[in-house]
């Protein structure tokens, strides 16, 4: 469904499907999206990154638009709140997080390859402007009162309303990190199979992943403490989506079912946003907003604005993980695409997935955020289902067989992290190695064990 079908009104139910069904493919069609989120800080004092000034975004921005970027706008003499250059564009966070997401790619080799590119186009203008990158899942440093705002149209509607619907609302926005990967589906069995599984297995590759360990320069009591807030979020747009697990033959419209009764938070008529926060889609949909009626364009801009551990749009988009160092930086994306993109990882990590009970994972969420491998679920150690899960993703990027210029194949990416779970440690615990709750680390330390 391109964008010439947004002003369409939507009539029944039925017209609520028609995105899912329009972006089904064949196997032979199917791609790898990654997008990756970090914070900036001052090196020295550790400030955090802004929007604008002499140490602000927009002069990030310039420096990127002289290597081939392009501004893009919400309206046409707005702030610059995004870059576009072939199919890649990097984006903003509310709290000036910067965010590549790169193109649609057939192996994880052609992300590696975006992600070294972008952070080598970064690091001239960092030099300059004495900025650090830093790859880990929740601000390490700032007070949320440190941080300014993106000057982005829906941000400032978050802002408000979120807070109301839970207390990690505006951490989420400010002050969290991940990397995600988007991956295609062939039909509706296809697409909700591999929402299942990511679903499923959200809380425990966020686990296996932790990579937040600080905030405001102490020890955070968590391993995730980016999954802690997202704990915290408004349970209408996030979460583990219980009811479709518990479906027993899930389809496009249990999803969409779930969608329909979160809150809204505007709808675009030619070009300006008209606020309708909190209206449910069901309730847009029935009764209308101001004498607007739904259209195509606003279903998409609503399903743009939930958050579950996996979501399904255009593409299956599975959003657990904290954002990770360079190094660790395409480990997600490789084990989503050796889960997801071989029939035998994926039927094995399928009947993983039904061995894990809805009720045990949400009751282990917390432990998972705070103690990372050493929790467990429903009596089954943390540990083991890691070494299961990257074990089911290693297999089937070997069979994928998709080899880079040196002849290695998808796993190179995946192994570091591998290698890690196999010595009992997430990310977070490789970060406070020689740390203990008595000592309070200097800022300096913080942003050398935490760069990107």
């Amino acid at each position: 469904m391109d964008s010439s079908d947004d002003q369409r009104p939507l009539r029944t139910s039925e017209d609520l499907l028609e995105l899912f069904r329009a972006s089904e493919k064949p196997r032979s069609e199917f791609r790898i999206g990654t997008e990756a989120e970090k914070f900036a800080v001052d090196s020295d004092s550790g400030a955090p990154l802004q929007y604008e000034g002499p140490h602000g975004i927009t002069r990030i921005f310039a420096a990127l638009v002289a290597l081939g970027w392009r501004e893009e706008r919400e309206t046409p003499d707005g702030p610059v709140i995004a870059l576009l250059r072939d199919k890649a564009s990097i984006t903003l966070e509310p709290g000036s997080q910067l965010e590549l997401s790169g193109a649609a790619v057939v192996d994880i080799h052609q992300t590696r390859v975006e992600l070294d590119q972008h952070l080598t186009e970064l690091a001239p203008i960092s030099k300059e402007m004495n900025l650090t990158w830093l790859g880990v899942g929740f601000h390490p440093l700032a007070k949320q009162s440190e941080l300014g705002w993106v000057p982005k149209q829906r941000y400032a509607i978050m802002r408000d309303y979120l807070p109301e619907r839970g207390s990690g609302g505006r951490d989420m926005m400010q002050r969290t990190a991940t990397v995600q990967a988007n991956f295609d589906f062939s039909d509706e069995a296809d697409a909700l199979r591999k929402l299942v599984i990511c679903l499923k297995l959200a809380p425990l590759v966020n686990a296996l992943g932790a990579n937040s360990p600080f905030s405001e320069g102490r020890l955070s009591g968590f391993k995730s403490r980016r999954g802690q807030v997202w704990l915290n979020m408004d349970p209408a747009r996030s979460g583990m989506l219980p009811a479709l697990l518990r479906a027993h033959q899930p389809g496009y419209r249990d999803y969409v079912e779930w969608a329909l009764d979160a809150g809204m938070f505007l709808i675009r008529r030619h070009g300006v946003p008209v606020h309708n926060t909190g209206q449910t889609f069901r309730d847009f949909m029935d009764n209308g907003f101001e004498g607007e009626r739904a259209t195509f364009g606003d279903w998409k801009t609503h399903l743009n604005t939930l958050f579950p551990e996996a979501r399904l749009k255009s593409t299956l988009e599975v959003r657990s993980s904290d954002s990770l160092p360079a190094r660790l930086g395409c480990a997600i994306p490789a084990l989503f695409t050796g889960l997801l993109y071989d029939e035998q990882a994926l039927a094995e990590a399928e009947s993983l997935a039904r061995e894990l009970d809805v009720d045990a994972l949400l009751q282990a969420r917390p432990a998972l955020v705070k103690h990372g491998l050493e929790a467990q679920v429903g009596g089954r150690p943390m540990r083991a289902l890691a070494e299961r899960i990257l074990e089911l993703a290693e297999g089937g990027l070997s069979r994928r067989n998709c080899r880079n210029a040196r002849g290695e194949d998808e796993r190179v990416h995946l192994r570091p992290l591998t290698s890690l779970v196999q010595s009992g440690k997430t990310p977070a615990d490789a970060l406070l190695e020689g740390l203990n709750e008595g000592r309070v680390p200097s800022i300096g330390e913080i942003i050398q064990r935490v760069h990107i």
